[in-house]
């Protein structure tokens, strides 16, 4: 069931969607060759907590981190490890969320690490303006399937794969709520979109195979070619002015 937020749910998922933006922008600025993604993790999870909000993640479901940490050709839930050296040349992925006033925040990006290959520059770039357009899509669109149509069709055209097997969400009191939204499909389809929404769109693009599997560790997602990835997520509402992003500062 979509759960529809009042204007003072909106304000209040809009604080903690904002420390989440903060600690994005926190994570840029300190992402480079030599760190560790378990020391990231830890400098993430002090920054959430100084703005007086809780790392979302920690212990989610048994998740270890404060952050999922992807690194390369890993897609999402990167556990944090003091093995995993960032290099120069890497994508890192970024996933925060912070719990403050009873409502969730949950955003996302990837950053590109000292010198890129351009390969890595052009996906980490198409997948950033794959949630440009899913956001000014909602703007005119009647149904969220609107959104996943026309990502599908702009990353498609341009060599790349969406992928299938995860998505955005509804957001609000729970991290995870509905409905589910597919980053994929046809025009006319899916939930209507009302005044009240909250969502997490979240983008998830491959340079290769869509297809995924989960590693031995119960969390960390691969496509089932160790293909390169790259993912951008923002918290969105839905309101009587038209569609707001939280998650940016």
């Amino acid at each position: 069931m979509i759960k529809l937020k009042r204007d003072k749910d909106i304000n209040a998922l809009e604080k903690a969607s904002k420390i989440v933006g903060e600690t994005l922008e926190m994570s840029r600025e300190i992402i480079e060759p030599g760190i560790s993604t378990w020391e990231l993790d830890k400098k993430i999870e002090e920054f959430i907590r100084s703005k007086g909000a809780i790392p979302s993640f920690k212990g989610y479901q048994g998740f270890p981190g404060s952050a999922c940490l992807s690194v390369n050709e890993v897609l999402i839930h990167g556990i944090p490890s003091k093995e995993i050296i960032i290099q120069e040349g890497d994508i890192v992925t970024v996933d925060v969320g912070a719990y403050l006033g009873g409502f969730h925040g949950d955003a996302a990006r990837t950053y590109l690490v000292g010198e890129v290959s351009e390969e890595k520059k052009k996906l980490v770039e198409i997948t950033y303006q794959a949630l440009e357009l899913a956001i000014e899509t909602l703007k005119n669109a009647t149904r969220l399937g609107e959104m996943g149509y026309e990502i599908q069709q702009y990353v498609e055209s341009r060599g790349y794969s969406v992928i299938r097997d995860f998505g955005g969400h509804g957001i609000g009191r729970e991290m995870h709520e509905d409905p589910f939204i597919p980053n994929f499909g046809e025009k006319n389809s899916g939930p209507k979109i009302r005044i009240g929404m909250t969502l997490a769109i979240e983008p998830m693009i491959s340079m290769g195979e869509y297809a995924t599997m989960i590693l031995e560790d119960g969390w960390t997602v691969v496509n089932t070619d160790y293909s390169l990835n790259a993912h951008f997520e923002d918290d969105i509402a839905i309101t009587k002015d038209g569609v707001k992003i939280l998650s940016r500062v």
